[in-house]
């Protein structure tokens, strides 16, 4: 089977000539079946209310090249971008936040608009499929596989950066009030690049050795733990702010949330932060509820649309920033020093491998809702040139100034909800992502969301992280060797993330040997980043302790003779499965026999 995903219906069949798919360019923008087709479009917006009448059907599917309509293209392009909308924003919010580099306002809207810029681009890449000459090898999926920038690099770089204000790097104010740090951000933007290579070393190594090394037992655990942790930072957005206001001072700039010059300030935990979160959570629960198809793949961003409106309606909103916006942005409007910090070296080296694991999961899941085989070798080959991409992409999106991105997962809801798996979606939700990265008054009003609002949404989203964490543990048999390997890991997997400062005092020593303490910093941020730490125990116990395969059924027998005739039948269905017909002496007439599985 030909490994070029160019080719007419799913994989197989022979190749369009050029002027073919000329003449199919042309007739999608002159015809009205190639504009709006015969699809019907009620089907998306139609509510699942209880009193409207169910129908029993579904909507055509739409294959990997099968002809589409382009309205209908633009249509659900569109749905794929709300889909991913505000998982492509919140890491920018966040790293650029009070919370780690301090960069202020106008970077921050930069990096939105900028994420939101490069992941369209880097979507391409997915979605294209790049053959490199000369070798069996390939750069990108061929399916609707989006890239989005990482949460798994969220709770490493915020760990770093706190570290960095600690030891001098990032600075600090007479009064101890951190400063923005755009060189940490440079830093950490280097370091990252570096490390994303491992990915693309991955992406050529054979599936078998793969599996062995990073199996479920380890990338669940790891998961789970990037999603608890990055629970914590929601939950602080939703009582009123993650920077410094979280700690209730009661003086100075931030003894109220966001800060005492905020349109409505107010102290952290107040009910009416606490309400707008909860505003946004309800309005997903309901979306997904009573919504139509388009508004279940879209809840988040209609949650978030709704605490944005009662938040402007109470007062909350500040437009300032907003009014001071350029109008267009795009990439390299700001640029950062790159280089090297050496302590998050270790920890993204480990989240990268997540990343990598985490990219051959979601990319068998789109397979499967692209009805595409998900074994033989044009499967191998996606999961190749899927992992390589998220590999130069992480590269690509750090040289264009944000933090690395994966394969996005909630896309694949999209596809099952619309039963659309064509690439012509794909490339139009590229197109609407670079849309509305370029308008950078968008972002501006992105960034101008109180914190409140924006922690409802992100911790929903956070949780689903865990979630896919606990989807891959699904899969692990519960033995009593991968319970303890479970065990293990979330020992200082769960202490580390609850009590992240735990190692803070091991290391004491305040000499000028940089290196060394450099390398100190490298040790302790490893172990306060709990699913770095579990990662490193699974993976270690999974290669260390033999499988063990549980004992054969063996025969017990009791003294009670009313169980006799039950278990003499049981003895006799064990003796037929072994293939012997003779029973042991005493065994029948003076007891009952049992059959059991000790592991």
């Amino acid at each position: 089977m030909d490994h070029d995903p160019d080719r007419i219906g799913p994989d197989m069949g022979p190749k369009r000539s050029m002027s073919t798919k000329v003449r199919g360019f042309v007739k999608s923008f002159t015809t009205r079946d190639g504009l709006i087709g015969n699809y019907d479009y009620a089907f998306l917006f139609k509510p699942n209310l209880p009193f409207m009448k169910k129908e029993r059907r579904t909507a055509p599917f739409f294959g990997l090249n099968d002809k589409m309509p382009l309205f209908l293209a633009l249509l659900l392009g569109f749905q794929h971008a709300l889909a991913m909308l505000a998982g492509v924003i919140t890491p920018p919010l966040i790293l650029a936040g009070s919370g780690a580099a301090n960069l202020g306002t106008e970077i921050t809207q930069y990096l939105v608009s900028t994420a939101l810029i490069v992941c369209g681009f880097l979507t391409i890449i997915q979605i294209t499929r790049f053959h490199i000459y000369g070798t069996p090898y390939y750069v990108g999926t061929g399916l609707i596989s989006v890239a989005g920038t990482s949460f798994s690099v969220i709770p490493v770089l915020t760990g770093a950066f706190a570290q960095m204000y600690e030891n001098g790097m990032c600075p600090t104010d007479a009064n101890g009030v951190k400063l923005p740090c755009p060189d940490g951000y440079g830093a950490l933007l280097g370091t990252a690049a570096c490390c994303s290579l491992i990915i693309i070393l991955i992406s050529f190594m054979p599936p078998v050795l793969l599996k062995k090394l990073f199996p479920p037992l380890v990338t669940g655990p790891t998961v789970v733990l990037i999603g608890v942790r990055l629970i914590q930072t929601g939950f602080l957005n939703w009582a009123g702010g993650s920077g410094t206001c979280n700690t209730r001072p009661e003086t100075g700039l931030y003894r109220l949330c966001p800060t005492i010059n905020a349109p409505h300030p107010l102290p952290w935990g107040s009910a009416e932060f606490i309400g707008l979160g909860f505003s946004v959570f309800v309005t997903i629960i309901i979306c997904e509820r009573f919504g139509s198809p388009i508004m279940k793949s879209a809840a988040v961003v209609i949650g978030l649309l709704v605490g944005c409106i009662i938040a402007a309606a109470t007062g909350y909103f500040d437009n300032s920033s907003i009014n001071a916006s350029p109008a267009v942005s795009f990439i390299w409007v700001h640029t950062f020093k790159l280089s090297v910090y050496g302590p998050a070296v270790l920890p993204l080296l480990a989240v990268n491998i997540v990343l990598a694991m985490e990219a051959i999961g979601d990319i068998t899941a789109t397979c499967d809702v692209s009805r595409l085989e998900v074994n033989g070798k044009m499967y191998d080959s996606r999961i190749q040139g899927g992992v390589c991409a998220d590999g130069l992409n992480g590269i690509l999106a750090t040289l264009c100034t944000v933090t690395p991105v994966s394969t996005f997962a909630q896309n694949n809801g999209v596809i099952s909800l619309t039963r659309c798996a064509n690439r012509k979606a794909g490339y139009a939700c590229c197109f609407w992502l670079i849309i509305m990265g370029i308008f950078a008054k968008f972002a501006a009003a992105l960034v101008a969301i109180p914190s409140a609002v924006l922690g409802g949404m992100t911790t929903f989203l956070f949780s689903a992280v865990a979630v896919s964490g606990m989807a891959i543990l699904h899969t692990v048999p519960f033995t009593r060797r991968n319970r303890f390997v479970l065990t293990a890991a979330f020992t200082l997997g769960f202490g580390a993330t609850l009590v992240p400062t735990w190692f803070s005092y091991v290391f004491t020593y305040e000499g000028s040997n940089s290196a060394l303490r450099g390398f100190m910093d490298a040790i302790a941020l490893v172990m306060e980043s709990g699913f770095a730490i579990a990662g490193f125990v699974a993976c270690i116990l999974n290669l260390m302790l033999a499988e063990e395969v549980e004992d054969e059924e063996t025969t017990d027998y009791t003294g009670s003779p009313l169980d006799e005739e039950r278990d003499q039948e049981e003895w006799e269905r064990i003796q037929r499965k072994k293939g012997d017909v003779e029973a042991p002496p005493g065994a029948q007439g003076s007891g009952a026999a049992r059959s059991t599985k000790e592991l």
